[in-house]
């Protein structure tokens, strides 16, 4: 199945109107490349229809909820728990938790493939950084593990913000990974153009690409351990690089996503852990299934209706050996499930 990146324009720019996330932008700043470009506001929104079969390109940004709050780890101010799950203090298992029956086997570490910039001389730096992209500048903001070591393969982590937000607001906490991952992992949190992800023309994963390249020669990462996360717009970006670059990509954990950033035509295998609201209404939960549905079909799965309940997720079976479809559905709106980081960051630390 192929979905074109300008799906879901008309049902966006009709989405309903929510507070967007503050996102500080207090951080110093470096350029490598020239000053970042100035991010323009979010477009406002209207009422919510019904999503149709197949809509345009998105213009406008899927909206972060009140609640959902960028800048702090993934589950703060929200009280609902998942489905099938306990509260986080009764210590019940959670959604995505590793379970005895049905759950997907944890996948096998490999040796790692270590990049060109292992072993560079010069010393890289976190900070905001700006490439060049077919001719416009892009920026993203890199932070390094506090005893970075130029000879050690990182895992590298791609953590794409939601509509209305901003890499700074992102990087604030890497969606609460950064400090689950210790000194093990690079984390990215790139900036999107009129704060979302629309991926017009293919624009989103060319700065994916020049990203990627420019990682290649100055950072020593492991370039079979590299991964995916985002909510709402975030989460479209992730399920578009699960389907157009799995070949790069170990596993995607997009929350609140669908296809609206594009899906290219593929089969290659990709791991997945998603999440996703059943009461939302900005990207309703259908949206959230065709895209998962995608997904599982490249990995080989089972249908839904051969999927094992395990710890209030949905564990497809069957897959493809070391990629398995996870699914966790939440009572919850358009916000990212609770506790979803440690959930997260075990799916890609089993890699």
């Amino acid at each position: 199945m192929k979905t074109s990146s300008s799906e879901g324009r008309s049902w966006i720019e009709s989405s309903c109107l929510l507070v967007m996330v503050a996102c500080s932008s207090g951080s110093s700043e470096s350029s490598m490349a020239g000053p970042p470009a100035a991010t323009p506001p979010a477009p406002e929104m209207a009422t919510t229809p019904a999503a149709p079969e197949a809509a345009p390109e998105p213009a406008g940004n899927p909206a972060s909820a009140p609640g959902s709050n960028e800048g702090s780890p993934l589950g703060a101010d929200l009280d609902q728990a998942p489905v099938g799950s306990g509260a986080p203090s009764d210590g019940a298992p959670n959604p995505g938790d590793e379970a005895p029956a049905g759950a997907p086997a944890p996948a096998a570490a490999g040796a790692p493939v270590p990049s060109l910039g292992c072993g560079a001389a010069a010393a890289p730096a976190s900070g905001r950084f700006t490439i060049d992209v077919a001719g416009a500048p892009r920026d993203y903001i890199l932070a390094l593990p506090d005893d970075y070591d130029p000879s050690r393969p990182y895992r590298l982590v791609f953590t794409w913000h939601p509509g209305g937000g901003s890499a700074q607001g992102t990087a604030n906490n890497f969606y609460g990974l950064r400090q689950l991952a210790g000194d093990s992992a690079i984390f990215v949190s790139p900036e999107g153009i009129d704060q979302g992800w629309a991926n017009t023309e293919g624009r989103d994963t060319a700065f994916l690409d020049a990203m990627l390249d420019r990682f290649g020669s100055e950072l020593c990462f492991d370039e079979s351990r590299v991964f995916s996360t985002g909510f709402s717009y975030g989460g479209m970006m992730s399920f578009a690089i699960g389907c157009g670059r799995a070949d790069v990509f170990r596993a995607i954990a997009p929350m609140a996503g669908a296809l609206f950033s594009g899906c290219e035509a593929g089969d290659t295998p990709i791991a997945t852990l998603a999440f996703h609201g059943t009461a939302d209404t900005v990207v309703d939960i259908a949206q959230g299934i065709r895209a998962r549905d995608e997904i599982a079909e490249r990995n080989a799965c089972q249908p839904e209706e051969q999927a094992l309940e395990a710890n209030g997720c949905l564990a497809f079976q069957g897959c493809s050996e070391g990629h398995s479809v996870t699914w966790c559905e939440f009572d919850g709106g358009h916000v990212p499930a609770p506790g979803a980081a440690p959930r997260i960051w075990d799916f890609f630390a089993q890699f």
